[in-house]
């Protein structure tokens, strides 16, 4: 098996396997993925009770970690979203633990003057230009914001758990921060935040994924190993996401790694067996999303008994 390189010169062996091992996977299979928002983790429960299997990823909530959370001026809406989600890392320990594999979303609420989902541009003046340029407060609240998450991520560098690392989600957007000042601009946030990460944290477990399908925004080849967007279909519709991916991958012409970084109704395992598009990948979204009014049971326990699909109990011991 030919090694896939990864972007960090320093990747963990485990890292490593983990490349290797989705690189190996390209149209021959495709890894059931499962975001959870809370310690509940109720869309678990779910699967297993509707398949009688379980995902081989699941994807965990980082926003209640968010450093600057303006507690004063937030709806109940938002106060009750940060709560459920405090302490999602145990759940991730106790994954690692199964020797799952996970992958982090950070809705990150802005280092400064945000109030209420500040993770919304709507809802927060600051400015991500300036926390590209030295000497301003936005700089230094945003490496201090860095800086904490990164103490964070350090417990699975320590474990040898490699990590799914998905920062600066759909940044082809304008309705996050980090999206909203342009695609330039997310890009160098993405590639400070590696930098930073690699050189003086050390967090050499980190997998980097990049979600954005803009050719124009792209972060680099340097600075990621897979290339991911977000994709959310209409109810019922189980797709294998040809044209997404061949739109993906016209954004470099490097062999990288793809993946649907977040789903709404589940791709269509028995069209992807056939038209073997070749995901890493997919992570259905939380709540609703994992529930009969996007995907029927009928269609989800085909997805999970799917010799094309890989779950929880199909996975090599990886790390």
């Amino acid at each position: 098996m030919k090694r896939y390189e990864p972007c960090n010169p320093n990747a963990t062996a485990e890292a490593r396997n983990l490349l290797d091992y989705l690189a190996d996977l390209r149209g021959r299979g495709i890894v059931l993925g499962q975001h959870t928002q809370t310690m509940a983790q109720e869309e678990l429960a779910y699967i297993r009770t509707v398949t009688g299997k379980e995902p081989a990823l699941c994807g965990f909530e980082l926003l209640a970690y968010s450093p600057n959370i303006n507690y004063k001026d937030s709806s109940p809406e938002c106060l009750t979203e940060v709560e459920e989600n405090k302490h999602t890392l145990e759940k991730a320990y106790a994954w690692a633990e199964r020797k799952g594999l996970i992958t982090f979303t950070w809705h990150w609420f802005s280092p400064l003057y945000g109030a209420d989902k500040a993770f919304y541009q709507k809802n927060t003046p600051f400015d991500a230009r300036l926390a590209l340029k030295d000497g301003t407060v936005e700089r230094a609240a945003f490496i201090n914001d860095m800086d904490a998450m990164a103490e964070l991520l350090k417990s699975f560098c320590q474990m040898r758990v490699p990590v799914l690392w998905r920062p600066f989600h759909e940044s082809e957007g304008n309705w996050f921060w980090w999206g909203n000042r342009g695609p330039e601009t997310a890009r160098a946030l993405f590639r400070d935040m590696y930098e930073r990460y690699t050189k003086v944290h050390e967090l050499n477990n980190l997998i980097w994924v990049w979600n954005s399908p803009l050719p124009e925004g792209y972060v680099g080849d340097s600075y990621c190993d897979v290339i991911s967007r977000d994709m959310y279909l209409p109810d019922h519709t189980h797709s294998d996401y040809k044209e997404a991916h061949d739109e993906l991958v016209k954004i470099t012409s490097a062999d990288k790694l793809t993946a649907l970084g977040e789903n709404g109704p589940i791709p269509g395992l028995a069209t992807l067996a056939k038209t073997r598009v070749p995901w890493t990948w997919f992570m259905t979204w939380s709540k609703g999303r994992c529930s009969e009014e996007a995907t029927s049971h009928d269609e989800l326990r085909f997805a999970y008994n799917s010799d094309y699909g890989i779950t929880l109990d199909k996975l090599p011991a990886l790390y």
